[in-house]
């Protein structure tokens, strides 16, 4: 009893503020729930979930969802995890350079799309300007207004945003690594990449999973840098499913947003469990 009256507050608090909305917007789903016609609400079973998947522009937006993780995570965990290995050795300045790197993290992502807006401005953006005196390009690029561009632009601002989460949490694993396997291994003639891939990565595997696992889900679910970059533009070639959603909230199709929401929790939620089924299997292999 005394631990379920600790337990109750929390547990309160998360029903009313969490599993509450999300129980009521669900149920919208399935209603005609449009805040342009109020007076008809009327229960219309699957008929949302039938439009979106009828709309061509929701399978653009999955398709550059997908676009979207890939080409952000990738970049994002092997520049994360060398950032790790460099910081986890003593040097010069080491602590000044910490805070630089984990900077980005503390800054707002809308913030950030705005600042590479700027950036890749297709007249004035430095973007162009660095790109032209090096002599990579000619004229300036249309970063932002050319649809294969505007999703590369906004790919390397999420990944300059994201590196910094990858080498926060690897270079906590990397620091709880004991010296001892490094010295059995150096002892052993085993090379640096050897010891790499036989010594730290076995031992931080669990970390690097679950972060992997965090990031993919995060960034799924991460609009603020397309809305301060591109907004979805141009004509709605950079919509992931998450700007597709808040879209509909927007011109006040509730029922179509909250249908969509449910689908994304659907394919997080089947990606989570075969994730983990697949990485418990390498580990009791």
């Amino acid at each position: 009893m005394t631990i379920a009256g600790f337990l109750a507050p929390a547990a309160v608090f998360v029903s009313v503020f969490t599993y509450y909305p999300m129980l009521f917007g669900s149920q919208m789903a399935f209603r005609n729930w449009n805040l342009n016609d109020l007076s008809n609400t009327d229960w219309i079973g699957f008929d949302n979930f039938v439009a979106i998947f009828g709309s061509d522009q929701f399978w653009t937006a999955l398709v550059n969802s997908a676009t979207w993780v890939i080409g952000s995570l990738i970049p994002q965990f092997l520049i994360g995890f060398s950032l790790a290995l460099l910081l986890r050795r003593r040097f010069f300045l080491r602590g000044p350079y910490q805070a630089f790197i984990f900077f980005p993290w503390a800054v707002s992502g809308f913030l950030i799309g705005i600042l590479f807006r700027w950036m890749f401005n297709g007249e004035f953006g430095v973007v162009n300007d660095l790109l032209m005196k090096a002599h990579l390009i000619q004229s300036p690029l249309p970063w932002l207004a050319d649809p294969s561009l505007a999703m590369v632009a906004i790919i390397i601002a999420n990944v300059w945003y994201g590196v910094t989460f990858f080498a926060i949490m690897i270079l906590a694993a990397l620091q709880s690594v004991p010296d001892e396997l490094y010295e059995s291994a150096s002892m052993d003639g085993a090379g640096r990449a050897r010891t790499l891939f036989s010594v730290t990565v076995p031992y931080i595997r669990t970390t690097l999973a679950l972060t992997v696992l965090l990031r993919v889900i995060w960034i799924f679910n991460f609009p603020d840098i397309i809305y301060g970059m591109t907004g979805g533009g141009p004509a709605g070639q950079t919509h992931i499913v998450t700007t597709f959603m808040i879209e509909k909230t927007q011109q006040g199709d509730y029922g179509v947003a909250s249908a969509i929401g449910l689908i994304m929790l659907f394919i997080m939620l089947v990606f989570a469990v075969f994730y983990l089924q697949i990485v418990h299997g390498r580990k009791t292999t």
